[in-house]
């Protein structure tokens, strides 16, 4: 079946060949945000961006720094406004959407899509983790995602065929 990638997919696709970034050893966020030209703080704080810059904080592992950046990088390319004055449910939307967009950034479907998964679900999402430099629990939810979207798409192929004339 062939996969009919979302907006945000195609999205962060062309994102990443802007920046000349291909291959999951090029996923670095550091050096994403050079190439950005923005500036990465490590502080003893929970991750924001803050007046120009995006502070990670320093206590993370790395791979909880990546997805967080992911999450940050989100609102600076995508939202607007200070959260701190907008309305709790547009904030939540905010909050949600960025969440998304990081499963979608630390393990690029365009990406995703090239490796030789491993069978059994375990094995892959320790294969995710390790190849995209995200935790376990990260990559096992970003697996479901894929696996569930794979499967919406199998029902709604199926569901037209039935309907046809």
């Amino acid at each position: 079946m062939k996969y009919h990638s979302s907006l945000l997919e195609d999205w962060i696709k062309n994102f990443y060949y802007g920046l000349d970034i291909y291959h999951p050893h090029q996923l670095d966020f550091l050096d994403i945000a050079a190439r950005l030209g923005m500036v990465i703080t490590f502080k003893n704080i929970t991750s924001r961006y803050f007046e120009q810059d995006i502070i990670i904080d320093e206590r993370l592992t790395s791979q909880e720094q990546w997805q967080e950046f992911a999450h940050e990088l989100c609102h600076i390319l995508r939202h607007e406004g200070n959260q701190i004055y907008m309305p709790k449910p547009f904030l939540e939307l905010q909050e949600n959407q960025a969440n998304y967009f990081a499963y979608h950034f630390c393990i690029p479907t365009f990406m995703f899509l090239k490796l030789d998964m491993p069978n059994h679900r375990n094995q892959a999402i320790y294969y995710l983790a390790n190849t995209f430099n995200v935790t376990n629990k990260f990559a096992a939810q970003r697996f479901d995602r894929y696996q569930n979207q794979i499967y919406t798409s199998q029902l709604i192929a199926e569901n037209s065929k039935m309907y046809t004339y």
